[in-house]
């Protein structure tokens, strides 16, 4: 993103596109919508994390920080390659639902079927593949023997296994990697499969003058390789439990707090060791995005401390941050690369210094400018007061799609929002597109609207609802919703802002 350039992108995840086989992946409906994207005058697709999901199905919540979601794997592309049959992914998944993502079924049926494909590819010892392998060792192999040993105990997070084999016993490793090769091997292909895949579609949307915009989580799961392999770098007990971990204080939405369960990290010890695993992490962020946006950026000024084992984030504190020193380190060596800070939530002035030193654009979000006296038209997240160094959203994935917000907007709020529109009494769909509009006239170099906003849909579309554990991560777009006639007026959005495609 350049200073004095104004561009518009479209969020949407990877999970959320239009394909067989009941989610979203690399396959030709994703190739399809990067052309819409450019035809539309758009420079950028945001999308979620792209690291598999596991308990809970959130991005957020992963087995590991580096992996990538097989599910996105292609199966028409490994049916044309011979490592399935059209038949094997028919029987497997073709009643699977086109207008949400049943995990549940993905994990019983489409993990079997690339398992099945791994085992027919005959590439192990073809030099793309051993490069890969050598390129990505330092995380891979450990995330394919953990995959392998959380299938060996039933799913059972790491802590529960055997004690040697939780305190990674170097004996009890070597016979685990002799003992699952053939696991290991299948995982492994999985995510070089991945890296070709996802790089050949992000390359094609590179072309187009499309940029990917992708999210990096701040926090890791307790249950994953991250934390099993580098037990130092975390707060955890001697069994690998967690003792303090991440969430966000109670407020007005949420009288209880959130209650990520998250370990945190010891930053001494990552301080210590030159923030190396921080540095591989954003390395390999930086090799599947173009920018990337980093959630809960607070955090690096001061994060919410948790005791393990609370039921609630009531009886939390605020602890310390590392500030900018990863970001300088990481500067150094890797170069300057776009981030795109998400500092929503809590803010003080520390965190808006923090935001000053590191040079990142915040994030705005439209929906958070109605509240308080209808007379009073000052706050920050109104259009008509963004910075133009900031990227605008209408709405996040955690948040209500415009329609539902005002569905159910406080009448208060609601009148503000026509009032700061000059409309008369009309309809929600109305005012919602008139708010897209206004968005894109605010002086915000970027700005990003999902794409259920851009369809109009209400609660029925929404991504995530957070600190809700159940029917999140979801929602998919029908085929025939994507329309000429759709992005035509994605265009006419883009165009009445001065925001044309690269």
């Amino acid at each position: 993103m350049k200073h004095g350039t104004r561009k518009a992108g479209i969020l949407l995840p990877v999970s959320a596109l239009p394909s067989p086989f009941g989610i979203g992946c690399f396959s030709k409906e994703a190739y399809r919508f990067v052309d819409k994207l450019a035809e539309s005058g758009q420079s950028f697709w945001q999308i979620l994390p792209l690291t598999p999901t596991a308990f809970g199905d959130s991005p957020y919540q992963s087995p590991s920080a580096f992996a990538g979601n097989p599910y996105f794997l292609d199966l028409e592309g490994l049916v044309e390659e011979g490592l399935l049959s059209r038949e094997e992914c028919e029987n497997a998944l073709g009643a699977s639902p086109a207008d949400r993502v049943d995990y549940g079924l993905q994990y019983r049926a489409r993990l079997p079927l690339l398992r099945l494909a791994a085992s027919r590819f005959q590439g192990f010892e073809s030099k793309p593949y051993l490069e890969f392998l050598e390129k990505n060792r330092e995380w891979l192999l450990d995330y394919a023997l953990f995959m392998a040993l959380k299938d060996f105990f039933g799913g059972a997070p790491w802590q529960a296994w055997r004690e040697d084999l939780r305190r990674r016993d170097p004996d009890a490793l070597k016979e685990a990697r002799e003992s699952f090769r053939n696991e290991i091997e299948a995982w492994c292909f999985l995510q070089f499969r991945f890296s070709v895949e996802w790089g050949r579609l992000r390359d094609y949307a590179n072309g187009k003058g499309i940029r990917i915009i992708g999210d990096l989580p701040i926090y890791v799961s307790a249950d994953s390789a991250d934390v099993w392999a580098n037990r130092e770098l975390f707060l955890l007990d001697e069994a690998g439990n967690p003792l303090r971990v991440a969430g966000c204080p109670p407020d007005d939405f949420s009288p209880d707090g959130q209650l990520w369960g998250n370990p945190l990290y010891r930053w001494e010890v990552h301080r210590r060791g030159d923030y190396a695993w921080w540095i591989s992490r954003l390395s390999a962020a930086f090799s599947l995005y173009d920018v990337v946006r980093i959630d809960h950026f607070r955090g690096f000024d001061s994060y919410y401390s948790i005791p393990a084992g609370e039921t609630t984030a009531r009886n939390g504190r605020w602890e310390k941050g590392i500030g900018d020193e990863l970001f300088r380190v990481a500067e150094e060596e890797l170069g300057h690369r776009e981030i795109l800070a998400e500092d929503l939530g809590y803010m003080t002035d520390s965190v808006r210094a923090l935001l000053d030193r590191c040079g990142f654009p915040g994030m705005k979000i439209l929906q958070f400018g109605f509240g308080g006296s209808a007379e009073d038209f000052s706050s920050p997240d109104l259009p008509h007061h963004y910075p133009a160094h900031c990227v605008a959203y209408t709405g996040t994935h955690d948040n209500a799609t415009l329609r539902e917000w005002l569905a159910s907007a406080s009448p208060s709020e609601w009148e503000k929002a026509r009032d700061y529109l000059w409309m008369g009494n009309t309809s929600d769909e109305a005012i919602a597109r008139s708010l897209i509009a206004a968005l894109m006239r605010s002086p915000a170099e970027l700005c990003i609207v999902p794409l259920w906003d851009y369809l109009s849909l209400g609660a029925e579309a929404r991504m995530n609802t957070p600190a809700s554990a159940n029917g999140n991560w979801q929602w998919r777009v029908r085929g025939e919703l994507l329309t000429d006639n759709l992005f035509e007026e994605i265009r006419r959005f883009a165009t009445i802002g001065s925001r044309r495609g690269s």
